[in-house]
């Protein structure tokens, strides 16, 4: 094998890789010897199929096999061999005519072309001083998230007076039945439906149209679909829909008591406000942990100045340009980005996309210091998770990451990012901070 490095410009690199066809040869003979004892093939007895006729039959697809060996275990031999080592999968070029390789009329020839990790020494993370904001739930707060539980969990009983009419806020049993020109049309019939006026489940127009409405009352109900509506059939038509009232309802009042908390499943109020308890610490414990880590972030981003890898900057802002032209089109940019231009947009977020590529050198240099690994078995929870966030798709999503190394990539790094953190937080002097609520949870710039 012969490596010429052709160009060394700061961090890019281009390596020319050549194998002997002669070595390819060798390879293919030795592979024919070692599969024709056990070939069985018509016309020929079990192991006795001649090496030029299994060369004939196969000498083609077998050549393909070892050129592809070659080329990845070459290029990592010649990256070992430099001592270089890549910021990303360097890319490969073939300066031979792969089909004369294969065909035995030249030598393998190949160009990679890479970026490598900048040198550069991570600081100490032991002189850290990092402080992380905590907040335990008061037990008034903890009061008002039961109180608001109860409100969700609204219930209704017969409106009481002599005819009550329903209001807004109400809660009506109805049968419909929908018509468009005078023709009842699939799924515009139900019965014993329950609709709360106000509530905008159904078509604009519809639910105003039972105020004032009565048990035993039947109504006709005029509307028009949206045009945008789902239904292409429906778009845009008018309809009516016949109405009978069955039934007037009226919200009774939510209250944080025994009774509540058996009817969601709770044993008791007690029981219910020792699981809200632990279910706003839980949250305060993520964002406690979320504020402590952008904190660490913001420290090794000062704490480091190095020349960054060309091509990962541009395909880190590759990718944060394309989501914001997305909102931009969709009229999602936040109002202070929607008041700046192209070029002024675009300058932000490449400082972004450097900070990112940034930290993630300094994260895995300081991993790869600390041995920190993310296990097959970490990545297969991750992918298990990630199945369960689709019903019934759960085998799809499975095999889509079995399939798919870069996606399964894609979950391995914000695994071993947070390790990387944790380690860090071991290491470094944090110190917790009491504060309010208000206070944890303020979205600082």
């Amino acid at each position: 094998m012969q490596v010429v490095e052709k160009s060394s410009e700061g961090l890019s690199r281009v390596i020319a890789v050549t194998i002997p066809q002669g070595d390819l040869s060798s390879r293919l003979d030795a592979r024919i010897a070692e599969i024709a004892p056990t070939m069985k093939l018509k016309g020929f007895r079990p192991g006795k199929v001649p090496a030029a006729h299994v060369r004939k039959m196969f000498g083609r697809e077998l050549m393909g096999e070892i050129i592809n060996d070659e080329v990845n275990t070459s290029s990592q031999k010649a990256l070992d061999d430099a001592k270089l080592r890549p910021a990303a999968p360097a890319e490969i070029t073939p300066i031979t005519d792969i089909e004369d390789v294969v065909a035995g009329k030249a030598d393998l020839s190949y160009e990679m072309s890479l970026e490598v990790m900048p040198d550069f020494a991570p600081m100490d993370v032991t002189s850290l001083k990092l402080s992380r904001p905590v907040h335990e739930p008061a037990d008034k707060e903890v009061a008002d998230a039961v109180t608001e539980l109860a409100s969700q969990n609204t219930t209704y009983d017969d409106k009481g007076g002599k005819a009550p009419k329903a209001a807004e806020g109400d809660q009506v049993i109805i049968d419909f039945v929908g018509k468009i020109d005078d023709e009842v049309f699939e799924g515009g019939s139900a019965n014993d439906t329950p609709l709360v006026i106000g509530s905008g489940r159904f078509i604009p127009g519809f639910e105003d149209q039972l105020k004032g409405a009565k048990v035993g009352d039947e109504t006709q109900v005029k509307v028009t679909f949206p045009a945008d509506y789902g239904a292409a059939h429906l778009a845009g038509k008018d309809a009516v829909f016949d109405v009978t009232v069955k039934a007037v309802k009226a919200p009774k009042e939510a209250k944080a008591d025994d009774d509540f908390a058996k009817a969601i499943g709770i044993e008791s109020l007690e029981k219910l406000n020792e699981l809200v308890k632990q279910n706003l610490q839980s949250g305060n414990d993520r964002q406690s942990r979320f504020k402590l880590k952008r904190a660490l972030l913001d420290a090794l981003d000062k704490g480091h100045d190095f020349p960054l890898p060309p091509r990962m900057v541009e395909a880190e802002f590759d990718g944060i340009w394309s989501q914001v032209e997305a909102d931009k089109a969709a009229g999602r940019l936040d109002e202070e980005d929607s008041k700046k231009s192209d070029k002024k947009l675009k300058d932000d977020y490449r400082k972004i996309a450097e900070r990112r590529v940034r930290l993630g050198l300094v994260l895995a240099e300081l991993g790869r210091a600390a041995g920190v690994t993310v296990s097959d078995q970490e990545v297969s929870n991750a992918i298990v998770a990630e199945a369960r966030n689709y019903p019934g798709q759960e085998r799809q999503v499975m095999d889509f990451y079995r399939q798919n190394p870069n996606a399964t990539n894609a979950l391995r790094a914000p695994i071993y990012e947070e390790k990387v953190c944790d380690w860090i937080f071991e290491q470094a002097k944090v110190t917790d901070k009491k504060v309010s609520r208000d206070e944890l949870f303020k979205d600082d710039e």
